[in-house]
């Protein structure tokens, strides 16, 4: 049978006990220091009333009613019914409008790092936290915007090559156009009150 050699441990000194630990909790201290540090900017989103269904992607376009203010409260921007490319807008309003859905209202908060950081745009000053309050009232796929936005351009040539727009001053139903301003234009009937070609 071979014999092993034993080494006996010595006892820790009561001082150095208290030093270990300390070193541990300073330690744990400093690890927890950097992880909060290098934790990224969070954006936050509290429901003021809840949506229904899907919520737009990157490849999307949403359309929206919103109000941009800073901290001490000044609007620096706000527009009814805007349409804004998922992909076109900073970090923080692209990841808010993704967890959106239509018909909700929603009140939000982005940090200086997802908004405009250290440049100052407008109005807004550099590193400044930005609030919205913003409802979603539709979103759609980027191709599907723009072939919209392809007819309403061709709608518009169209009307003025005719002379001006329905229902403007020399169109048809404007004050001095034909049907005045009390009659609907020609064509803006149901289909069945339309005379035959």
């Amino acid at each position: 049978m071979t014999e092993i050699t034993r080494v006996p441990l010595l006892p820790i000194a009561r001082g150095s006990l208290v030093k270990i630990w300390l070193g541990v909790a300073l330690v744990l201290a400093a690890g927890a220091a950097l992880a909060w540090k290098s934790m990224p900017a969070l954006v936050a989103v509290k429901t003021v009333q809840a949506g229904e269904g899907a919520s737009p992607g990157m490849g999307d376009v949403a359309i929206i009613n919103y109000k941009g203010t800073l901290k001490d409260g000044t609007v620096f921007d706000e527009q009814q019914q805007a349409p804004l490319p998922l992909q076109g807008v900073v970090p923080g309003f692209t990841k808010a409008l993704m967890q959106m859905q239509v018909g909700g209202k929603y009140h939000v908060m982005i940090p200086a790092k997802l908004g405009y950081g250290d440049h100052q745009v407008g109005p807004i000053p550099p590193n400044s936290d930005l609030t919205f309050d913003i409802e979603l009232l539709q979103f759609m796929p980027m191709q599907e915007f723009q072939q919209r936005m392809a007819m309403m351009r061709q709608m518009q040539q169209m009307q003025a090559q005719k002379g001006g727009a329905p229902g403007g001053p020399q169109g048809p139903g404007g004050p001095s156009g034909p049907g005045g301003p009390d009659q609907m234009p020609p064509g803006a009937g149901p289909p069945e009150a339309m005379p035959p070609q």
